[in-house]
């Protein structure tokens, strides 16, 4: 079973007719997931490989039954793409784009908290529940179907994670990329929620990095009611207080949101923390699932 994204995922691609939004929703139905719609303002009407375009999310949904939208807007352009998208009312909508301004999804969060829709990203590589569905840009042909969730705000350890498990015959029920701005959709608490409820989910791995407490907050759901294990990497160990490493997200302020404050708090919670990127394959085939 998957959570999210399965095969009923019915997919408009805002952006489609750019470069990216092309090329990603083509690889995204080579892998089987059912693309339905574009929507690029002023471009209604038009056929795009193959598929209508639509004006505005709103028609799209209404025209092809379409219950999840991948977006390629440029980081000006995003924030407003998403709300397009709640308005619409789309159950779950999934923000590739990187650099958009922090006060601009402050405002999206807000409206998101008192919609009917759920969001991922941004700054991710989306979602994929193998063997189902793809959406976003993650390399498919790294993934295998399984029973282990995978979660991370970090698009290439994701990566690096799920190609270590598929390497051991370990497979994936559903893989999400969070992303790794300051301010995004679904939270790892949020995540861990959903595959607590996920009967064929039997084991999850949290990908962390410095900066912020979602990692602590969701160490404390774990050990009071999550009953599945968990494995998890802190990345970000030797970054100095107060610069930013890579992620808009990853810095450390006033000492706070440290590795090795995180890893502490994991490990005091039953996380089984693996000590590098490395290890995290292995710390998994020591389940025995």
């Amino acid at each position: 079973m998957a959570i999210l994204a399965d095969e009923s995922t019915r997919v408009a691609v805002q952006g489609i007719t750019g470069r990216e939004g092309s090329f990603h929703a083509d690889l995204c139905r080579r892998y089987g997931t059912r693309v339905v719609a574009g929507v690029t303002p002023g471009r209604g009407g038009e056929i795009h490989m193959d598929l209508p375009v639509f004006d505005s999310v709103a028609e799209a949904v209404s025209e092809t039954g379409a219950n999840t939208s991948l977006i390629f807007v440029p980081p000006p352009f995003a924030a407003d793409a998403i709300l397009e998208a709640i308005d619409a009312e789309v159950p779950l909508i999934v923000c590739i784009t990187e650099g958009i301004p922090a006060r601009d999804m402050l405002t999206v969060k807000r409206i998101l908290g008192e919609s009917r829709s759920r969001l991922i990203g941004p700054n991710c590589p989306g979602i994929i529940s193998p063997g189902k569905c793809k959406v976003g840009i993650m390399p498919a042909q790294i993934h295998k179907e399984g029973s282990v969730g995978v979660l991370s705000r970090s698009g290439t350890l994701t990566y690096e994670a799920v190609d270590q498990l598929t390497a051991r015959g370990i497979g994936q029920s559903t893989c999400i990329g969070i992303g790794g701005d300051p301010v995004v959709g679904t939270t790892f608490l949020d995540a861990l929620r959903l595959f607590r409820d996920d009967p064929e989910t039997e084991a999850v791995v949290m990908i962390g990095e410095i900066g912020g407490a979602e990692e602590e907050k969701a160490a404390e759901y774990i050990a009071g009611e999550f009953n599945k294990p968990v494995v998890s990497f802190i990345a970000g160990r030797t970054a100095p207080p107060g610069r930013r490493m890579g992620h808009a997200g990853a810095i450390i302020s006033q000492g706070r949101g440290t590795a090795a404050e995180k890893i502490e708090k994991l490990k005091e919670c039953g996380v089984i923390v693996a000590e590098s990127p490395a290890g995290i394959g292995a710390a998994v085939s020591e389940l025995g699932l």
